[in-house]
């Protein structure tokens, strides 16, 4: 039987053969990921943007700052709105005018991480406290479902986070917050000195993630769409840049018999903190060059 047609029949028993050998059907080691590559400011209309690749999956990740009047409980505090995408060009299993289900529960996913890591302290996005705070949109779409969708999606987000530039802002006669646009911003350059600088925001412990398919005695980190369909124990481990555990999430399959195993995640996670910390810093050095 050609080997094409064995693994479209058997992929379990195939993926078995190879990891017998410690090794996957991609020739990556069982604890390795898939290369990783980032593009900042991938979206010039959006006030920042990314682009993310973990081997074939593709997350393009859009900020859109608007100005809010904050909530009577959190005066002084703006806020952020997380949606995630999967239109159908992504996968063949999406069907057109259906929402995924999972595009929900990752949304949930990613907005929780965010706010629990302690990335973004809300009360930076406020702007005059009671009256005005920036209310941040995040719309992430996934352009390649191949696997590993929260973690591309996570990463995606943090850059797009660290890409951001909140845009100008001024008080008008009436009191109000009012967006400064470029061309204002010349006129009012040839009167009198103003400070446009738009300002970053000021990001604290960012959080990444690892997900891992646990199968019999192996763990496979990173893996393929193909692996986490025919494998059904998925743990993604969630670390902030302190390597702190900031949530460990395993969606249903049977209970783990070893709390080892989950230590062994970790482990893997820390490592790929390291190697994502590498990628984002060395796609923010390409920006400040370009």
């Amino acid at each position: 039987m050609e080997v094409d047609a064995f693994r479209r029949l058997f992929p379990l028993r195939y993926h078995e053969h190879h990891l017998l050998k410690s090794v996957r059907p991609d020739a990556r080691k069982l604890g390795s990921a898939r290369d990783t590559t980032l593009a900042l400011g991938a979206v010039a209309s959006a006030d920042g943007s990314a682009l993310a690749k973990i081997g074939s999956t593709t997350m393009l990740a859009a900020i859109k700052m608007e100005v809010m009047i904050p909530t009577v409980e959190c005066p002084d505090e703006g806020s952020i709105a997380i949606e995630f995408r999967m239109p159908p060009i992504c996968s063949p299993l999406v069907r057109p005018g259906r929402p995924e289900e999972a595009a929900s529960v990752i949304s949930k996913q990613l907005s929780d991480t965010i706010l629990s890591s302690g990335m973004i302290d809300l009360k930076e996005l406020c702007l005059v406290g009671g009256k005005a705070a920036w209310m941040a949109y995040l719309d992430i779409y996934c352009l390649d479902a191949d696997g590993a969708l929260f973690d591309t999606a996570l990463l995606s987000a943090v850059a797009a986070f660290s890409h951001l530039n909140i845009p100008v802002v001024s008080l008008n006669d009436d009191g109000r917050i009012l967006l400064v646009s470029e061309d204002t911003v010349r006129l009012k350059l040839e009167k009198e000195p103003v400070n446009t600088e738009k300002r970053k925001l000021k990001l604290n412990s960012l959080p990444f993630s690892l997900t891992c398919i646990l199968h019999k005695n192996y763990i496979l980190a990173d893996p393929t769409a193909e692996e986490e369909y025919i494998m059904e124990t998925i743990v993604t481990v969630v670390l902030d840049s302190s390597y702190q555990l900031v949530s460990l999430n395993k969606p249903g399959g049977p209970v783990l018999s070893h709390t080892s195993v989950i230590q062994d995640c970790i482990a893997l996670a820390r490592r790929r903190v390291k190697e994502l910390q590498s990628v984002l810093n060395e796609a923010i050095s390409d920006m400040e060059v370009d």
